[in-house]
C-alpha cells in the first residue's frame, strides 16, 4: 500500500482549530518534540510560540488556531511522581484508582495520544493504593498496570465524545540496555551502535504481558481507541538512542561521564531526528486516511 510522505502543511491543515495532546512520560515528550520539529519549518516566524504551563508544554500555531501539547503523566493515573520537573523519588507510589487530577486537563482535547510503560518497569513490584488512600501495599507490576489502565478506560468511556474526539494509545517503546541480546556474549549496551538489527528481534525490555493487557483493556472499550503499535518496528533500532549524547537530570553529560558508557549511556530515550519521527509519520498516515474519508 502506498503511503504519502509526511507533509507538514497538510498536517497543520488537519489540525486547524484543534488541540493535539501527547500524554505520558519522557518517551512521549520525545514524540511531542518530534511533532513540533516536523511542522515548525513551514510556520512563519512570529506565528508560533511555546510555553510551559506545568505539567504541560504548549506549542501554539496562530495561523491555524491549533496547538500541539505535551502533558507529563508517567503512570497515566496519579502518583507521587507527577511533578513536571521534580519527579525522581526513592520509592514510587501510584494511585491506581485515581485519574481526576490529570483528566480535568484532558477534557475536550480533540486528539489525545497516550503512552505509559517505562516508569512501570523499574522493578517487578510497585507500591500503590487502590480504594483507601491509606492502604498502601505492594503490587505485581502487571497487576497494577491492568488496574491503572482500567481506571483510565473508565474515564475514556465516561468523558470522551467519539463524535468530536480521537484517542490513540502508543504501545511500549523498546530499550536496548544489554547488547548480549543481539551480539551474544558481549557486556555492553547501545553505545557506539550505528546500524539497526537486521534479523527478527524482540528484546527482553518489552513485556509481552503488558502488551496483552493493553490490547485486552482497549478491546473491551465502547469508545474507539486506536493502538499506535510502534514496538516491533522500534525494536530493531539499537542505533537510535541518545547514548552518551543526551541529558541526565536536565544537564548534558560531562566528558568524564561520556567516557563511561556502561554507566551513563541512555539506551531508553531516542535521538531527534530519529525513531519518534517514524511514530509521528504513522500518526500522520492515520490522520490523513480519516481526513480523506470524511
Amino acid at each position: 500500500m502506498f503511503v504519502d510522505r509526511f507533509n507538514a502543511l497538510k498536517m497543520l491543515e488537519m489540525l486547524r482549530d484543534k488541540r493535539l495532546m501527547f500524554i505520558g512520560d519522557s518517551i512521549q515528550r520525545g514524540m511531542f518534540e518530534s511533532m513540533v520539529c516536523l511542522v515548525q519549518s513551514v510556520i512563519a516566524d512570529g506565528y508560533h510560540s511555546i510555553k510551559r504551563v506545568p505539567p504541560r508544554k504548549i506549542f501554539r500555531i496562530e495561523e491555524f488556531n491549533a496547538s500541539i501539547e505535551y502533558y507529563w503523566a508517567p503512570f497515566m493515573v496519579e502518583s507521587i511522581s507527577d511533578h513536571a520537573t521534580n519527579h525522581t523519588v526513592m520509592k514510587r507510589l501510584v494511585k491506581l484508582d485515581s485519574v481526576e487530577k490529570h483528566s480535568k486537563l484532558w477534557e475536550g482535547v480533540d486528539i489525545l495520544v497516550f503512552e505509559s510503560y517505562v516508569w512501570w518497569m523499574h522493578k517487578p513490584f510497585i507500591n500503590a493504593t487502590y480504594g483507601s488512600p491509606e492502604n498502601v501495599r505492594e503490587y505485581n507490576v502487571t497487576t497494577a498496570y491492568r488496574l491503572a489502565l482500567e481506571t483510565w478506560a473508565n474515564w475514556i468511556e465516561s468523558s470522551v465524545n467519539p463524535q468530536k474526539q480521537k484517542v490513540f494509545f502508543a504501545t511500549m517503546s523498546p530499550t536496548h540496555l544489554w547488547n548480549w541480546e543481539w551480539k551474544g556474549g558481549i557486556d555492553g549496551n547501545c553505545f557506539n551502535e550505528t546500524q539497526p538489527i537486521l534479523e527478527l528481534y524482540w528484546g527482553t525490555g518489552s513485556n509481552l504481558e503488558i502488551m496483552s493487557i493493553l490490547k485486552d483493556v482497549i478491546g473491551k472499550l465502547q469508545v474507539d481507541v486506536r493502538l499506535l503499535n510502534i514496538t516491533q518496528l522500534s525494536e530493531y533500532r539499537k542505533d537510535g538512542h541518545t547514548s552518551v549524547f543526551g541529558e541526565r537530570r536536565g544537564k548534558l553529560l560531562t566528558r568524564e561521564q561520556r567516557s563511561e558508557p556502561k554507566t551513563y549511556a541512555d539506551c531508553i530515550h531516542w535521538c531527534l531526528p530519529g525513531v519518534p519521527d517514524t511514530w509521528n509519520e504513522l500518526l500522520y498516515a492515520i490522520f490523513l486516511q480519516d481526513y480523506r474519508n470524511h
